[in-house]
């Protein structure tokens, strides 16, 4: 299995990939985000210095208790950091000799307009949280030869859905994927520009997040990386009953090794050198089986 950038190919079986999370915003629910382009930077330098194979900039937050911002306001935030976005590795080089180098450059949002800046200005992953309503996103990053994440929900971004009820999780998502990955393809992008996404805590509730990362090897059925989104989620803080999102990092390394167990390629995460030291480990002791 591989996976098609722009101008190169990431192949699978390999160590997981560790992706870093960098909020150009001012309302994260983690509380890190910033809209300062040097600390944006400052930030997404320490993440790839910690062995972050992806870096994923977002300037819009998912938080349903925030208006959403203007199209020409997120697009304005990405930019001061795409266009420096060089800096990041000139000063730096990779942690270990199986890191991703240089770290792949992905872009958080669901809105087409950015998405075309986005690509524009150099990303190589498009991180569509907007579960893919139509073919719009898909024939964008189509045109790019760039790669799309598909994230499960249940509607559009911003809005909440406390209540969302699933009579089974597992097979709603396995209808939500061959669905959109259909609809992607028919766009014009491969199978292997494609990565899935079961988005945790995005319309689940605590039963349905921890059932679909007990039995995430049925995802492997679609034949493409895995990404799970495990970082400091709500379901987190239910099971540890920790309310303050920053103190749930060794819960988001439990979570991590259940999602290694059932396949997961990606983790994406805050704590990039926790994550990275937990994959390296837990790869080690798999090799050693």
């Amino acid at each position: 299995m591989i996976l098609r950038l722009p101008s190169r190919v990431l192949s699978f079986p390999r160590r997981p990939l560790v992706m870093g999370i960098v909020n150009v915003n001012d309302d994260s629910f983690s509380g890190d985000g910033t809209l300062d382009v040097d600390e944006a930077l400052g930030q997404a330098g320490a993440q790839v210095a910690a062995g972050a194979d992806i870096v994923d900039l977002g300037a819009e937050s998912a938080r349903t208790n925030r208006a959403a911002i203007p199209v020409e306001e997120e697009c304005a935030r990405l930019r001061g950091v795409l266009e420096r976005w060089g800096e990041v590795t000139a000063s730096t080089g990779p942690r270990d000799d199986e890191q991703v180098w240089p770290p792949v450059l992905s872009v958080n949002t669901w809105r087409s307009e950015v998405v075309v800046a986005a690509l524009g200005l150099g990303a190589e992953l498009i991180n569509d949280m907007g579960g893919l309503p139509d073919g719009r996103n898909a024939r964008l990053v189509a045109e790019h030869g760039a790669a799309l994440l598909l994230m499960h929900t249940a509607g559009p971004p911003k809005v909440q859905r406390v209540d969302q009820s699933w009579d089974d999780i597992m097979e709603e998502l396995e209808r939500f994927f061959e669905d959109k990955l259909a609809v992607a393809q028919s766009e014009g992008l491969s199978p292997d520009q494609l990565v899935i996404d079961p988005g945790i805590d995005f319309a689940k509730q605590r039963e349905d997040n921890l059932r679909l990362l007990r039995e995430l090897d049925r995802l492997q059925q679609f034949e493409r990386p895995v990404l799970l989104p495990v970082s400091r989620k709500t379901v987190i803080g239910e099971v540890l009953e920790i309310e303050d999102p920053v103190a749930r990092d060794a819960g988001t390394i439990g979570f991590l090794a259940a999602g290694m167990a059932s396949g997961a390629q990606i983790f994406r995460v805050h704590n990039v050198d926790a994550a990275w030291q937990a994959v390296k480990v837990l790869t080690a002791v798999e090799a050693a089986g």
